[in-house]
């Protein structure tokens, strides 16, 4: 894997070329408006992108809406992605590249109710697992091809209920077990009534095998134009400036994603809560990619039994990682 950044990337971070009027860049959000996404809206409300000459739209997402179909179909400069589901878009044809990497940790895990006797990925077998798809599962499915478990509900296996973006499986009791997220199906768990000492959880940082989530990316193409280079360097320097603010700022972030939330469907603890989450998961991370991260995650992909998430490494550089020195 050749993670390095282009001559003309480089120099444009380091302060050369600046254009002089506002460009417009439009991101693509993985879900909809929430704490999840806190930097770029902060970036946004704080003058951030303004003070990089940039006019930025950010487009929220939805069960609806895939950003990999969004960015081919030129609705959208930037996405934001897991790397499985990036890495899986590539190796069927999409030429997109990872340009930043604001998470540094994940934050993905199975939720289990005590109650089903479920104790250890031992107890898996024969049980009845929530997950969520359209590129969310590559995760779950390395993880239980790592383990030896089939997924297709065959005898020591595990059956595979397609989850919803809800936690209703497991208050339900239609799953033992249902994929949440640290800063959100987790909480929504507990605000339903069930106490944490009800419920026991398998983090995939944990279990050592936890890919890359919520990064940058661009098509490929974008990175041969020296005018679309620039806009993206600042681009991304303008949204690590955003994070690394509300890192520092949580409960203030969370009162801008808030602001920012049209349909009004988010909470004021709902998010001050998430972005405390958030901010775990981003900590450490300059934007730049490193390269054991990527490595695990490719190689967690890679081993995935008889039916691996991907074959193959991309060839070539399609990573192009954000020097410290740039955004310092």
């Amino acid at each position: 894997m050749d993670v390095k950044l282009t001559g003309a990337l480089a120099a444009l971070l380091l302060g050369t070329g600046a254009a002089e009027a506002a460009d417009e860049v439009t991101l693509q959000l993985k879900w909809v408006t929430q704490a999840q996404f806190a930097g770029y809206y902060v970036a946004l409300d704080k003058g951030f992108y303004d003070e990089e000459d940039l006019d930025v739209t950010i487009k929220p997402g939805g069960p609806d809406i895939a950003p990999s179909q969004v960015i081919a179909g030129g609705g959208a400069d930037v996405m934001i992605d897991w790397m499985p589901s990036a890495l899986a878009a590539r190796e069927k044809g999409l030429p997109i590249v990872n340009i930043a990497q604001p998470y540094k940790s994940s934050g993905m895990m199975l939720t289990c109710l005590k109650e089903t006797g479920v104790a250890s990925p031992a107890d898996f077998p024969g049980r009845t697992l929530g997950v969520w798809f359209f590129g969310n599962e590559y995760p779950f499915l390395s993880w239980m091809a790592h383990l030896g478990i089939p997924t297709d509900g065959s005898e020591g296996g595990v059956t595979v209920l397609k989850q919803g973006f809800n936690v209703d499986p497991l208050l339900q009791k239609q799953a033992d077990c249902i994929s949440t997220m640290t800063y959100n199906e987790y909480w929504q768990v507990l605000d339903a009534g069930i106490a944490p000492d009800e419920l026991i959880t398998f983090k995939y940082e944990d279990q050592g095998v936890a890919t890359l989530e919520d990064g940058l990316y661009v098509l490929e193409e974008k990175l041969a134009d020296p005018a679309e280079v620039d806009k993206l360097a600042r681009f991304v320097r303008a949204s690590m400036k955003g994070w690394k603010w509300a890192e520092a700022n949580s409960e203030e972030a969370a009162m801008i994603v808030l602001d920012h939330d049209e349909t009004g469907a988010q909470t004021e603890k709902h998010q001050i809560r998430m972005m405390g989450e958030v901010a775990k998961l981003t900590a450490g991370s300059t934007g730049v990619l490193d390269p054991e991260d990527y490595r695990r995650t490719v190689e967690t992909l890679l081993s995935g039994g008889s039916d691996p998430v991907i074959t193959r490494e991309p060839e070539g550089a399609w990573t192009h990682a954000i020097s410290d020195a740039a955004l310092n």
